[in-house]
């Protein structure tokens, strides 16, 4: 059995912001984070490309401790 990945390893982030008027690059970004509705939270392994994507959107979500 593979051991469990520690929180700290983690990030949640919630989308405060609509895709609505935005790039679709920006829209498919949400949808690759898993953040389909408003106000929706999800929990990601904090990789590199995760925290690339999050960057790419800043203006459309929150980091939440």
């Amino acid at each position: 059995m593979a051991p469990k990945k520690s929180a700290a390893g983690k990030v949640k982030v919630r989308r405060i912001g609509s895709p609505i008027r935005r790039d679709g690059s920006q829209r498919a970004t949400l949808m690759g984070l898993g953040l389909k509705r408003a106000n929706q939270v999800v929990e990601l392994e904090d990789t590199p490309s995760i925290q690339g994507m999050i960057r790419k959107v800043h203006h459309l979500v929150e980091i939440v401790k």
